[in-house]
């Protein structure tokens, strides 16, 4: 097809003879040189299914289809069912066609979700991002995500529509298991690791970050608008401020009147006007059409309006509104000014992704190893940093020579081990294909107990639950409005006679229970967080047989286990670990890694559904084991803490260091964490935390961590003549260091003297650490 618009060797002339901002002169040259539909395009993504003729790309469903070229390709790995070499031939063959078929010649933007490693067939499953931020480890995740971005990279992918940056104050919200937890501190930083891993090449060679979900997502936006500035938009705002984001994605959720896509409070007033964001908003799937079930066509069209007016720059993951806009705009509808700032935005993100150079590299040729043996090492490692110790009467790690009867629902199932958004998870769930086990590896824990030096008797004893424990909600993903609610079956014996017969004659009982994808995650409601179905009454019947029962909880919710944690002589909150996830278990269960995870949520004990975070200090009522709380097999000491006694508001830092001794027998890694209180009614929270760092220590070894906390962590925010005010307050502030947010043995007193400093946003986020 002959080429109306410029040349891509002319392209390359005018990027290299504009010493100003060249990709700006090539953005806007292209722009000029596309016609409205072109243009419109430009602004929408589509699944590659809508191009594909019996598993293959079709010519002439392109040119149906995508006539005028599109703007993104929605998860191209995700929704297939194809290995490396299949994924890359569909690249090549769509982005063929709109290179060289289409007027306008521009390349899509291919992308992925990526929240636990590439969603694709054969790739690496790493653990669940409630797990991960349990670790308190942003270098693993970094280093995780930079290896992700390799690969996506290699596959023909440039975007992730990942991290979630969601605070999130209930454990009953079913996406929670996305998300780093309650604290926006820990979920900042947690989230900034992230996504500096996958731009970590830059986003000409790398893969740009998708920064999710604007704002409040999870019950957040209901808080105050202190604690939104504070808490919920903090993750967002350091990787808007200090990492450049190229993506940012709203949410499903109304932002108190309006829905976040067309808010102009959130897109325009926080996000474009106090945080300066430059880069593309696009909506969550379906998201446009503000939940409203119709095809009228001016209904659509209005919400196409609200939209893309408002700032919502493309529409995911189909143009059911967005197909309109070349006639809204000729009917004046929409202006031409609104038109070109989005389409603009959305050719600079494809600029930097170097997918308008004059020859763009689309994907990498040769062999592809989509689960290496250091992907699988990775994956290890992060499934054994992941999994909380919260409770041990002893029986860990266990001894040799024993009689296991592991028993349960999660005991002997990849299920287990895989939470939503993973490619399993996705495959099954979201595009109702069935998942081939055989396609990654993925041992179960009784499998990986299968080397323990002892005897190890299986009977899975109850199901997960019934069709009755699970509800699909309204809204949401458009996928996943009109389904039901299905059950994961198994050929495995189930009979709770059985299994109790087993425990009976056994000495450890390791009882693995808890929850699979049908019973958390997007738009999978749970009424009850107890351990679902019977589990609850089985495990109650397990303590009766008066042998100790080791209970290995997994899931993507933090559940209610107050009704059996006292007859359980140890308890493990698993989450969905990954594929390696039951190695990492076999080996804390055994004693040859010694857990070192914490919570990054307040486990919840009641059924309460109160909006509660550890920095309100929620009555013991509500929670059952803190915020930053997780066990080890050894014991270790905080002392000497030195507080820098006094400061001015006008100083940049004050330092706080505090000595940490492994007094146990056990090599073994503490969090060290530390918290601010306020002593002379500063208008900060309770307590916060606002530093923490892994330390490993060997039995007797001691080491001094320090921490450089910037003035500015101090700051709270105010509106003055409807402007952002930051305000760095005199007084008395303690520091608290220890290994939870309940277990802060260490504290002084740092007097910070002067004036109120007052400043337009915060420049310094996190605390600086050493460790001697």
């Amino acid at each position: 097809m002959k080429k109306t618009i410029l040349s891509l060797s002319l392209i390359a002339a005018v990027m290299s003879s504009c010493s100003n901002d060249p990709l700006q002169a090539l953005v806007d040259k292209v722009y000029d040189s596309l016609t409205l539909e072109e243009k419109a395009a430009q602004l929408y993504g589509i699944y590659p299914s809508e191009l594909m003729v019996d598993g293959k790309v079709s010519l002439e469903k392109c040119r149906e289809v995508i006539p005028y070229g599109v703007g993104h390709i929605c998860q191209p790995t995700s929704s297939q069912d194809k290995d490396a070499d299949g994924i890359r031939e569909m690249v090549a063959a769509i982005q063929s066609y709109l290179i060289n078929e289409t007027n306008a010649g521009i390349p899509a933007i291919f992308h992925e979700e990526c929240l636990t490693g590439l969603t694709a067939r054969g790739a690496t499953a790493f653990p669940q991002a409630i797990g991960v931020a349990c670790s308190w480890d942003p270098a693993i995740v970094r280093e995780k995500t930079a290896m992700t971005a390799k690969m996506m990279r290699a596959m023909g992918q440039q975007l992730a529509l990942s991290p979630m940056l969601d605070v999130i104050r209930t454990p009953y919200w079913a996406r929670i298991e996305e998300s780093c937890g309650e604290d926006g501190y820990l979920t900042a930083a947690m989230g900034y690791a992230f996504v500096d891993g996958l731009q970590s090449e830059g986003f000409r060679d790398g893969v740009a970050g998708t920064t999710k979900h604007f704002l409040g997502y999870g019950g957040a936006n209901t808080l105050p608008w202190k604690d939104i500035y504070e808490e919920v938009l903090l993750p967002h705002e350091v990787i808007v401020r200090k990492l450049g984001s190229e993506s940012l994605m709203t949410s499903y959720d109304k932002f108190r009147d309006d829905y976040a896509v067309c808010s102009d409070t959130l897109i325009n007033v926080i996000l474009r006007g106090y945080l300066e964001y430059e880069g593309t908003v696009i909506s969550d799937y379906g998201s446009v059409q503000q939940n409203k079930r119709t095809r009228d066509e001016e209904v659509l069209k209005q919400c196409a309006i609200d939209a893309l007016v408002t700032g919502n720059d493309i529409e995911l993951c189909s143009p059911t509104s967005y197909k309109y806009i070349p006639e809204l705009v000729r009917e004046g509808r929409i202006s031409e000014e609104v038109l070109e700032k989005a389409v603009k935005r959305a050719l600079m993100m494809k600029a930097r992704a170097g997918l308008l150079d004059e020859k763009p590299v689309l994907y990498a040729e040769g062999p592809l190893d989509l689960d290496s043996k250091e992907s699988r090492e990775l994956a290890y490692r992060m499934a054994s940093e992941s999994i909380v110790l919260l409770k041990n009467d002893g029986v860990l790690p266990l001894g040799k020579g024993l009689k296991l009867a592991v028993v349960g629902p999660n005991a002997n199932s990849y299920w287990s081990m895989l939470g939503d958004y993973t490619f399993q998870s996705m495959q099954q769930f979201f595009h109702r294909h069935e998942v081939d086990p055989s396609s990654l590896n993925i041992p179960t824990l009784l499998e990986s107990l299968g080397s323990y030096d002892g005897s190890v008797s299986y009977s899975r004893g109850v199901d997960w639950g019934t069709l009755n424990d699970i509800r699909i909600a309204e809204g949401g993903d458009e996928r996943i409005r009109n389904m039901r609610v299905r059950k994961i079956e198994t050929d495995d014996y189930t009979d709770s006679k059985d299994a109790l017969k087993l425990a009976a004659q056994s000495d450890v009982i390791v009882a693995a229970m808890g929850e699979n994808i049908y019973l958390s995650g997007e738009n999978r409601v749970r009424d009850s967080i107890h351990l679902p179905g019977e589990q609850e009454q089985f495990v109650k019947d397990l303590i009766a047989t008066g042998k100790p029962v080791v209970l290995v909880v997994f899931g993507g919710h933090p559940q209610i286990i107050e009704p059996v944690a006292e007859g359980c002589a140890a308890i493990l909150q698993a989450w969905y670990p990954g594929e390696e996830g039951g190695h990492a278990l076999a080996d804390i269960l055994t004693g040859k890694v010694n857990p070192s995870a914490k919570l990054c949520v307040s486990y919840p004990k009641s059924d309460s559904r109160e909006l509660f975070c550890y920095n309100e200090k929620p009555s013991e009522s509500l929670v059952a084991y803190p915020f930053g709380y997780g066990l080890s097999y050894t014991d270790f000491e905080y002392s000497e803490i030195n507080v820098q006694s006094d400061a001015k508001t006008t100083d940049s830092s004050v330092k706080v260091s505090c000595k940490v001794t492994n007094i146990g027998s056990r090599e073994g890694t503490d969090v060290a964490q530390l918290y601010v209180s306020p002593l002379s009614n500063q208008a900060i929270k309770p307590i916060q935390l606002k530093g923490f760092s892994r330390i490993n220590l060997k039995p007797g070894e001691s080491k001094t961590v320090t921490f450089e906390l910037a003035l500015d962590q101090l700051a709270w925010w105010s509106e003055k003549d409807n402007q952002t005010v930051w305000t760095i307050t005199p007084g008395d502030y303690a520091l608290l260091v220890g290994n939870s947010s309940a277990a802060l043995t260490q504290s002084g007193i740092c007097s910070v003297k002067g004036k109120d400093v007052e400043k337009k946003h915060r420049e310094e986020y996190f605390a600086k650490v050493s460790i001697d």
